[in-house]
């Protein structure tokens, strides 16, 4: 599967090549399949498995939302972390626990850097909502791909 995923990839990458490099291409390639997927399972989950209704457990309840939310992160956390490893990041000589104790952290960070932004953007600066998204998700993409480079998937040492 490796294999092919890196073939198509390589192939969609030909009309990039001069602008951009094989990295980053599959960096964005990668995540934003994930993200896509991401978005997919969320829909899915929320309207037609959960049906917009309350998760009721022995302890707490969960709202559909939250609930769609916890469904679609447990489908693409592994293969996001997955795809960083081994197609866009698959130099790193860390070892795999502590690359994935690294993406957890990062993942957990991100989702507050979005909040965070968010947040900024829209009630200190008065920002509308869907440019402020924009500029949050730019600025998260951005951390996320220089963190995940020169961190979580770090080459250049040996394994720890």
């Amino acid at each position: 599967m490796k294999k092919l995923i890196i073939s198509v990839l390589d192939f969609l990458y030909i009309p990039f090549e001069k602008i951009i490099d094989r990295q980053t291409f599959r960096y964005i390639a990668c995540g934003g399949s994930n993200t896509v997927m991401d978005i997919v399972i969320y829909f899915i989950s929320y309207h037609f498995i959960l049906q917009k209704q309350i998760v009721h457990t022995p302890l707490i309840s969960i709202s559909p939302y939250i609930a769609a939310f916890i469904i679609s992160f447990l489908v693409t956390f592994p293969t996001g972390f997955l795809l960083m490893r081994n197609i866009v990041f698959p130099g790193s000589s860390l070892r795999g626990r502590v690359q994935l104790f690294r993406y957890f952290m990062l993942v957990v960070v991100c989702v507050l850097l979005n909040y965070i932004f968010i947040k900024l953007f829209v009630e200190w600066f008065h920002i509308y909502p869907t440019v402020a998204k924009i500029w949050t998700t730019a600025i998260v993409i951005s951390f996320s791909y220089l963190t995940q480079r020169h961190f979580t998937f770090k080459t250049g040492q040996k394994a720890e």
